[in-house]
């Protein structure tokens, strides 16, 4: 397909945007529908789009001669009429401009179109499309532009919908390119196209309202006349009853626009739009109250109000309680036809009227009052069988919405309040869960309220406030207790669990943890061992109903279980009347593998409880028996057991350091391929760990031995390898090497005997420098092997002796020649430890300057930033942990200025991580308050690039980066000025006037630098960031400011001249 425009007469462009929509909505081929969208999608973004919408839509050339050329021309040229000499054109545009006048003239000539058989939709388009001719003058000699603007009837839906979706994107995007005279007629010709289309498609309907509402947005009420858009409309309205219906939908999304990002206008705009809509909703709700006359504009109307009232501001509720809009509304909630746009209302009634404290609660009582007897009224329609799923789902939406904005209310423990908690509770038992879940966040927030100390400081003595607080426990107990009840059978499995997509069973997931958070919450108020005999009551009638046929109830005993195992946290180490009911139960259930799974889990979850509790001991070997049986069922059940076996390990690991053959017979198993277990190499890492805790427990000389043993079937496997030579051990698979390798790391990480992990690193040295000399090349292997030298050096600290000297000079080495980022992030771990170590600073000053000399050559472009940025993240990440722990190492270090230069042509990369680690090493390097003997040679290179770091962090800030690193930019850019105070303040000045003025006005510059130069006196920054965002914003607000204001900036031009 031809590029978007490029080439192509206006009739043939015509016809190609037909095609191609025709393609993107009934074309069988998705390729040659994704290739349709991608130019439909440039395609909006040129000139031709603008002159095509308004034909397309059903218009000719909308505007005069006279018009066009005597609003546009005569004022530049003093000209009478359309006849000119395009050397005396007194357009800022000069002598280009004139000519493409001259071309535009005879362009007019040509189609021989008669002044006053214009139509309206070319009005706006052509002063739109002349302003983009000014800027792209390649498009005036395409030949048939002309053609683009004649009147096409036979333009079908998708081409509507298309045209007018571009025009809404061009008025939202573009329209600040317009000179303000351009903006009477583009409104004139958008209102005389919404009229066209009152009873047209409705989503083009939608579309042009959205249009004309940015265009609300980008112009002030001075600018638009008539006293705003609403007075404006109002007007409108009055004169055109027959429009009435397009008119509303305007008024409706006028309020939904006020946070439309793509509107690209400026935060202080936007701010003064939402107050321009809050002074006039007396006047917009007067338009709506006088439309509730015409019955068949009732919904559109009561839709129109919900969108107004969710500006939460600008009327009062006693005002609103006795407003016929509000009434109208809450008259109609059983209506047939309006109940949903009364729903809708009522909802945003509710959040109007949300209690923030009890002192709010009397202003907003009377608006209360009226709506909750209207909403307690619905109640009989939940369980109403001729109600279908959505109606019910609408109306449990208003209890829930009354339970989140009342709830401060509600935990006042009243009569009234309590009616609502009943119906709450009618909502939660609801069979579907979507329904029943939107009750969760008011127990949620209704437990804080329950139990947090500090909301019932009112209360005056700490007696008063504990009184106050027992006797509100008391009220809502019984509800919780039900709540229990209501929500533990929705964990059960469904009978057909093995038939649901991978889908169906996240959702199902999703359920369970939901239903654990509301039992969490049951417990706060319940306590946990309250919550523990419900629900244990429901597992022993769940055993006591399965009788002889066990697999029958395993989904509800399965159940029951689940939410046992929710509880631990909650209940006490010392309880001793249901737990050791639950445990001796256990091993009486059948390994169905569902439920097997859950028992293990329950197992790891109360290893406390089982270290606590004077039976523990006992109950351990049966506990530990049904693991074993979990990691030999299935790999679900053997991650379950593996995971449980680490907690109990972990929890009871004194008492079971007298069973360490038995709990080594386990591992072998475990570990070995041909064992008998079914445990994946990732959970084996569980079993690792939780051997590795119950010998951290042993006294030196036992667990040097025991770690040995722990050691032995990880490292045999790798032995034989390299006994194979070196070329065998170069065609291994990388997964054959790490999976032992990455045991050794957590024995490593979890064994915390320093000494003895120091000797077996030192034995097993032998192997690893064959890996590192041989498999250097292979990122997953070295990554395996550096993540355990990582944990052998944490864990050995200075015991490491001179094997520590042997893996700095290994990597050091190696890193020349293979570039791996994990070489950097090991050297990250020995600077942490050792960096403060004066006996070891040569070492370290040899390793950094070589890590650092070879760096610095990779990244010498922000392409090579792109092409390596984990080699950037992990040299920064090492280079921040320098300033931190061995600045005097570092900073007068001759790799220093170099690794500032590349930090420096690094800012802008756009890989996070990278991008992330670049920005925080030069903040350290701006804030490095321990090294201020070394503060000369920092300032010798950093003053000097000073103007160049500004101007690119200010570039970062304004669009070089993603939004979302708006708060590291920004922390940076404010450890400079900490640091440099009135200098990089100056150099903050010199970067925001290469901005040009129309796409940064003076008074958002000078906002962004008074809060730089508060941040410079030493205010909190996160006080600031309010007008540092604004500039972000502003030079972010469309693609040709960003473009603009990059282009002035340069943020990829380290020397730049200013």
């Amino acid at each position: 397909m031809a590029a978007a425009g490029g080439g192509l007469g206006g009739m043939e462009l015509q016809e190609t945007v037909k095609q191609a929509l025709t393609a993107l909505y009934h074309h069988p081929d998705d390729a040659v529908r994704v290739q349709a969208d991608r130019w439909l999608q440039h395609f909006q973004r040129t000139l031709d789009a603008w002159q095509l919408d308004f034909v397309d839509l059903g218009f000719g050339v909308g505007l005069t001669m006279d018009m066009f050329c005597g609003s546009l021309i005569r004022p530049c040229i003093g000209h009478s009429g359309p006849e000119f000499d395009p050397e005396c054109f007194g357009s800022p545009l000069g002598k280009a401009v004139s000519r493409r006048m001259a071309a535009l003239r005879c362009w007019f000539k040509g189609l021989g179109l008669i002044h006053n058989l214009f139509l309206d939709w070319a009005s706006s388009f052509m002063i739109v499309a002349f302003f983009e001719l000014g800027r792209k003058s390649d498009r005036i000699e395409q030949e048939n532009v002309a053609d683009n603007l004649l009147h096409d009837a036979g333009s079908n839906f998708e081409t509507l919908v298309f045209c007018s979706q571009t025009l809404r994107s061009k008025v939202q995007r573009d329209f600040e390119e317009l000179p303000s005279e351009a903006f009477r007629p583009l409104r004139d010709s958008l209102n005389r196209l919404l009229k066209k289309f009152d009873k047209g498609p409705p989503k083009v309907r939608t579309q042009i309202s959205l249009a004309v509402a940015a265009l609300a947005v980008h112009v002030p009420v001075e600018d638009w006349g008539n006293g705003g858009i609403i007075q404006w409309l109002r007007e409108e309205m009055n004169s055109n009853l027959e429009c009435v219906p397009g008119f509303l939908e305007l008024l409706k999304v006028l309020p939904e626009e006020i946070f439309n990002y793509r509107i690209a206008a400026r935060p202080d705009r936007r701010r003064q739009f939402e107050k321009e809509l809050t002074s006039s909703m007396e006047v917009a709700f007067g338009i709506l109250t006088a439309c509730l006359n015409a019955d068949e504009l009732k919904e559109q109307v009561l839709e129109a109000f919900a969108s107004w009232l969710r500006l939460r501001s600008g009327i009062s509720a006693s005002l609103l309680a006795s407003h016929p809009l509000v009434l109208t509304a809450l008259s109609s909630l059983n209506s047939e036809l309006l109940s949903e746009a009364a729903i809708n209302v009522t909802s945003e009634l509710i959040h109007c009227s949300v209690v923030g404290s009890l002192s709010d609660a009397s202003a907003q009582m009377p608006l209360i009052q009226v709506i909750v007897p209207r909403v307690m009224s619905l109640k009989p329609l939940l369980k109403d069988p001729s109600k279908d799923e959505e109606d019910v789902k609408a109306i449990a939406r208003l209890f829930a919405d009354m339970g989140d904005s009342y709830v401060k209310l509600i935990a006042t423990g009243s009569q009234e309040s309590m009616m609502i908690v009943h119906a709450l509770l009618e909502v939660a038992s609801h069979q579907e869960f979507d329904i029943a879940s939107m009750t969760f966040n008011f127990w949620h927030s209704l437990q804080i309220y329950l139990m947090e100390r500090e909301i019932n400081q009112s209360f005056g003595e700490d007696v008063a406030i504990e009184a106050e607080r027992n006797r509100r426990l008391q009220i809502f107990r019984p509800s919780f207790e039900s709540l229990v009840s209501l929500v533990s059978f929705r964990v059960q499995y469904p009978q057909d669990y093995q038939e649901l997509s991978g889908e169906d069973m996240k959702d199902f997931k999703q359920t369970r943890y939901a239903v654990a958070d509301v039992l969490v919450d049951a417990a706060l108020v319940l306590g946990g061992e309250a919550i523990l005999k419900i629900l244990y009551m429901k597992l022993a009638e769940a055993v006591a109903s399965s009788g002889n046929n066990e697999l029958t109830e395993c989904p509800r005993v399965e159940a029951a279980l689940y939410c046992i195992k929710a509880m631990p946290d909650f209940v006490s180490t010392t309880e001793a009347e249901v737990l050791p009911q639950v445990m001796m139960l256990l091993p009486k259930l059948p390994h169905q593998p569902q439920l097997l799974q859950t028992v293990c889990f329950t197992i790891g979850a109360y290893s406390k409880w089982l270290d606590a509790s004077p039976s523990g001991l006992s109950m351990l070997p049966s506990l530990v028996d049904i693991l074993m049986s979990g990691m030999s069922i299935s790999e679900d059940t053997a991650a379950a057991a593996a995971l449980a076996f680490r907690h109990i390990c972990d929890d009871c690991r004194k008492k079971l350091c007298g069973s360490l053959d038995g709990l080594f017979h386990i591992y072998h198993r475990a570990v070995h391929v041909e064992g008998a277990f079914r445990v994946s190499a990732e959970d084996s890492l569980h079993l690792v760990e939780a051997l590795s805790m119950v010998i951290t427990e042993l006294p030196p000389d036992q667990a040097k031995k025991a770690l040995e043993a722990l050691c032995l079937p990880v490292v045999t496997p790798l032995q034989e390898v390299i006994n194979q030579g070196p070329v065998i051990l170069g065609q291994k698979g990388a997964r054959e090497l790490t999976v032992h390798i990455d045991r050794l790391a957590y024995i490593f990480r979890y064994v915390n005997h320093p000494e003895a992990v120091a000797d077996a690193i030192q034995r097993l040295w032998p192997i690893f420098k064959a890996i590192f000399d041989v498999r250097a090349w292979d990122m997953r292997t070295m990554e395996s092997l550096c993540k355990a030298c990582k944990y052998a050096v944490r864990t050995s600290g200075r015991y490491m002796g001179v094997t520590i000297g042997a893996m700095l000079g290994e990597i050091q080495g190696l890193y020349q020649q293979h570039q791996q980022p994990c070489f950097l992030y090991l050297s990250s771990e020995v600077i942490k430890i050792f960096g403060s170590d004066p006996s070891c600073s040569e070492y370290l000053r040899n390793l950094i300057v070589a890590l650092f000399s070879r760096t610095t050559c990779l990244l010498t472009s922000i392409q090579d930033f792109t092409a390596r940025p984990d080699v950037a993240d992990d040299c920064f990440l090492l280079a921040s942990r320098c300033i931190r722990y061995c600045p005097h190492i570092l900073i007068p270090s001759p790799v220093f200025p170099a690794l500032v230069d590349c930090a420096i042509c690094g800012i802008t990369v756009q890989h996070r991580e990278a991008s992330n680690s670049i920005l925080s090493f030069l903040s350290d390097v701006f804030d490095s308050p321990d090294s201020l003997q070394f503060h000369p040679i920092r300032d010798s290179i950093i003053v000097p690039r000073g103007p160049t770091i500004t101007r690119i962090l200010i570039a970062s800030l304004t669009g070089a980066l993603p939004s979302s690193r708006f708060e590291t930019v920004t922390y940076a850019l404010g450890a400079l000025v900490r640091t440099y105070g009135v200098q990089a303040l100056q150099w903050a000045k010199e970067a925001v006037s290469l901005i040009p003025s129309s796409a940064v006005k003076e008074a958002e510059t000078m906002r962004f630098l008074q809060a730089l130069s508060d941040a410079a006196s030493g205010v909190n920054l996160n006080t600031l960031m309010a007008p540092i965002e604004e500039l972000s914003d502003v030079c972010r607000r469309n693609r040709t400011v960003q473009e603009i204001v990059q282009g002035a900036l340069r943020p990829l031009e380290l020397n730049m001249v200013h």
